[in-house]
């Protein structure tokens, strides 16, 4: 049980974060492109969904990415293997990104022209749902080596999310996961998400992950350009 200190420390911890989320979308906005949030849990594949998505983003459109670990370098490193701009934070024992990380690295660090701006979380279903950073959309993944559960178990996460990616989708014949029974789930806790089924291994439901983000890219920059 959380006593009133506690609970008020917390409320204001929450107060800040969303106040500093807003100057980064404000940030994002003078910049021109779309920030979104990657989430999901540990292994997931978020880094490999980035990379092969980067393959197949047209020319007009380039990506960067903002990269939140714990510890190391792994991760980054893999991306700028394949020539994506990529930026570390290492959040140390914090589990999850928050706004102030990520305005940090926004005031010290000049990202590349860019149209889409990943910003690949923390492995972790729980603390990155109630930590806006600014952006624009939250794509949670969902690997089907997790099981089908997981959006009962962890609602809130799929509760504030604009898409919900299925990764490892070649790997439904050796699992117990039903598609069907994980998106009634998270239709329940969220009526207007969206769903894809993806494989990096074969490629499957790749190109429609990718015209759906280019498009909100698009529809996005189209939206700021007018408003200037």
């Amino acid at each position: 049980m959380h006593g009133p200190t506690e609970l008020h420390i917390l409320e204001r911890l929450l107060e800040d974060n969303e106040q500093l989320a807003s100057h980064n979308q404000e940030h994002f906005d003078e910049l021109g492109l779309l920030a979104v949030n990657l989430m999901s849990a540990p292994g997931a594949g978020k880094t490999s969904l980035i990379k092969s998505t980067a393959k197949l983003m047209p020319a007009d459109c380039p990506i960067a990415v903002i990269e939140g670990d714990m510890v190391g370098e792994l991760d980054v490193e893999r991306l700028r293997e394949d020539n994506i701009p990529a930026y570390q934070i290492s959040t140390g024992r914090a589990c999850h990104l928050d706004a102030q990380m990520v305005a940090q690295l926004l005031h010290t660090t000049k990202l590349p022209d860019c149209k889409i701006l990943f910003l690949e979380n923390v492995g972790n279903l729980v603390c990155p749902a109630e930590f806006p950073l600014g952006e624009h959309l939250r794509i949670v993944l969902l690997s089907i080596t997790e099981g089908d559960d997981k959006p009962i178990k962890y609602p809130v996460i799929f509760h504030n999310c604009d898409a919900v990616i299925f990764t490892k989708s070649d790997l439904l014949p050796f699992c117990k996961f039903s598609l069907e029974k994980a998106k009634d789930a998270i239709s329940s806790l969220n009526p207007a998400v969206e769903f894809f089924v993806v494989s990096t291994i074969s490629g499957d439901g790749l190109p429609q992950w990718r015209n759906w983000i280019v498009e909100k890219a698009n529809k996005k920059i189209s939206h700021l350009h007018i408003g200037l």
